[in-house]
């Protein structure tokens, strides 16, 4: 991938089953920014929607061998209907045919979301959980 190419400025949105597969993928190639996906799988809404909102490029300059990776802020839709914050680092050949959000007025309104939700760490401790439950 060519190193001079723009960040990508679309806001992907994404059903359950493609976050899950996300955040295993993050995992197995052991990116920097992920969360552990059977903490996902107990707490991301079965039917939610998501939101992926890139933020810069990323790579592992010690590991030549992994793409870089498109530094996402993740909107995570919980089963309660509450909404938290990550970070998820997507490889460019799977966040490419993710679906974007469909208008400016919806990609703000996940902006807004994005800017006042609590992050997973405040999440879990407001809950009365620790960090460490990741």
């Amino acid at each position: 991938m060519d190193f001079e190419q723009p960040l990508p400025r679309e806001v992907k949105v994404i059903d359950s089953v493609s976050l899950f597969r996300l955040e295993e993928q993050a995992v197995d190639l052991r990116l920097s920014q992920r969360l552990d996906p059977a903490w996902v799988r107990a707490n991301a809404a079965p039917d939610g929607t998501h939101y992926l909102w890139p933020t810069l490029w990323h790579s592992l300059s010690h590991r030549p061998d992994v793409p870089r990776q498109v530094r996402c802020e993740l909107l995570i839709t919980l089963r309660a209907g509450d909404r938290v914050l990550s970070l998820l680092d997507v490889i460019p050949d799977d966040f490419t045919p993710l679906p974007r959000v469909t208008s400016r007025e919806e990609g703000m309104q996940v902006r807004r979301l994005l800017d006042q939700a609590p992050s997973v760490r405040e999440w879990l401790l407001r809950e009365g959980e620790g960090p460490d439950r990741l």
